[in-house]
């Protein structure tokens, strides 16, 4: 959020919100002048970030609304600031996602997102590789949730590096694009401007 310089008063869209932490952080940022939507195609995690934002205090400023991030039910030019984290990766067309968010977003407003990516470290690669392959099973003997940690091994390892992502913000028409990585390169925060 630091990184992302939301102001006080800004209009933001989190899509592909989930459960709604990174909404959650955005509505406070915008504080009480500003608002937030959270879109999400889930029902289910919808349900479970309402409870959250009404937990967090700010539902006098947060939207939570059902939606397809692929066609954005906005104008275009409405939005301050777009985010989208640990998302990216689970929609058909991310390229598609991504002209959506320059599409709302006003001349020189903000994107962001915050999604795994590939380590280059040969070292660092090999313990994340076998991380993943560890943690599925790991999750089906302690919780039977093998399904659910396969799928992230597999969205995760299918998703672009930080540098394909950096070009593909460049592709959908951003521009003074940035990227950071985080914990050895396993994740990744892309910044640009619509």
């Amino acid at each position: 959020m630091q990184r992302l310089e939301v102001q006080p008063g800004d209009f933001a869209i989190d899509v592909c919100c989930g459960t709604g932490d990174w909404t959650i952080a955005l509505a406070k940022a915008v504080g009480p002048a500003g608002q937030v939507i959270g879109l999400d195609f889930s029902q289910e995690m919808l349900k479970i970030a309402a409870k959250k934002v009404r937990a967090a205090g700010v539902s006098d400023r947060v939207t939570l609304v059902k939606g397809d991030a692929m066609q954005l039910p906005y104008d275009e030019n409405r939005f301050d600031v777009a985010t989208i984290g640990f998302g990216l990766r689970n929609v058909p067309d991310a390229d598609q996602v991504l002209r959506e968010m320059v599409r709302v977003v006003r001349t020189n407003g903000k994107i962001a997102c915050l999604e795994t990516s590939q380590p280059t470290n040969p070292a660092v690669k090999i313990g994340w590789e076998a991380y993943f392959k560890t943690v599925p099973v790991m999750a089906k003997l302690a919780v039977n949730k093998y399904r659910e940690y396969n799928y992230l091994e597999r969205t995760t390892k299918q998703f672009v590096s930080a540098e394909k992502l950096a070009k593909m913000f460049e592709d959908a028409g951003m521009h003074n694009v940035t990227y950071r990585t985080f914990t050895l390169g396993a994740a990744a925060l892309h910044l640009g401007r619509a």
